[in-house]
């Protein structure tokens, strides 16, 4: 996943709004979001290759959305798939902050990530590679492929876009959510990061939303949660940026 959008505990209705999009190559098998027949408490997609996911929640309320870090010098020798730390999370009852512990005594075992992780009340982000850890504090963030927050084009906008469109509604519609991820205007050359990657490819990866010949946005997730703990999670699936389905589940937290 390469953008996660997110207003945390700032909100009248909602405790937890999340606008996010998945890129991937258009050839990796992957499953959309559903409640897993192996791991029953788990909504989320789910890679068919390593079996792992990239977003997902437990009906307990255990929640966790990883990216990669991006920068082409690391040597990825991975032992384990990234996708492996947000399964497990959700399918195990480990304390968020015994789980924050294993994921620093493991952190070499795995390619550059971010993860936000936790309950719907309090939220965490860790950088395997910057050895970056927090406790998330209330109000708009955004996460690419460097660490929270960092001022990339399209993570200033997606903050903009959501914090503008959360701050003006009581009652958020997923279809705006969408409207927002859903922005594929590229960023000026003069705005672009210098991650090692080469200008056309800063360009081409941008956008809210990416769309190249092998590579681009897969799914589009809504997730919100309300101060009654009611849960909806709406997933929108792409191929080559054409719109395949939508899929929304509702459920109450255990």
């Amino acid at each position: 996943m390469c953008l996660i959008n997110f207003h945390f505990n700032n909100h009248p209705t909602y405790k937890l709004i999340i606008a996010a999009n998945r890129d991937e190559f258009y050839q990796r098998p992957t499953e959309s979001a559903h409640f897993w027949e192996d791991e029953p408490e788990i909504l989320a997609g789910r890679d068919l290759v390593q079996m792992g996911t990239w977003l997902g929640i437990s009906k307990q309320g255990r929640f966790a959305a990883l990216t990669n870090f991006r920068d082409p010098k690391l040597k990825e020798n991975a032992k384990i798939s990234r996708g492996e730390i947000v399964r497990q999370y959700l399918a195990t009852n480990t304390p968020t902050v015994d789980f924050l512990e294993m994921l620093k005594i493991d952190r070499d075992n795995y390619a550059g990530y971010n993860l936000i992780f936790g309950s719907v009340d309090e939220l965490f982000h860790y950088n395997n590679i910057l050895g970056e850890e927090n406790r998330i504090g209330t109000g708009t963030h955004a996460l690419s492929n460097h660490t929270l927050n960092t001022p990339w084009p399209k993570v200033l906008k997606g903050k903009r876009m959501l914090h503008d469109y959360v701050m003006r509604n009581t009652i958020v519609k997923n279809n705006e959510l969408f409207k927002i991820i859903s922005n594929a205007e590229i960023a000026d050359d003069k705005e672009l990061p210098q991650t090692g990657m080469g200008i056309e490819l800063e360009r081409m990866l941008s956008p809210l939303f990416i769309k190249t010949p092998e590579y681009g946005t897969r799914s589009s997730t809504v997730l919100l949660v309300d101060h009654q703990n009611h849960v909806t999670f709406a997933e929108r699936t792409y191929l080559k940026g054409e719109f395949l389905k939508e899929e929304t589940y509702s459920f109450q937290l255990k």
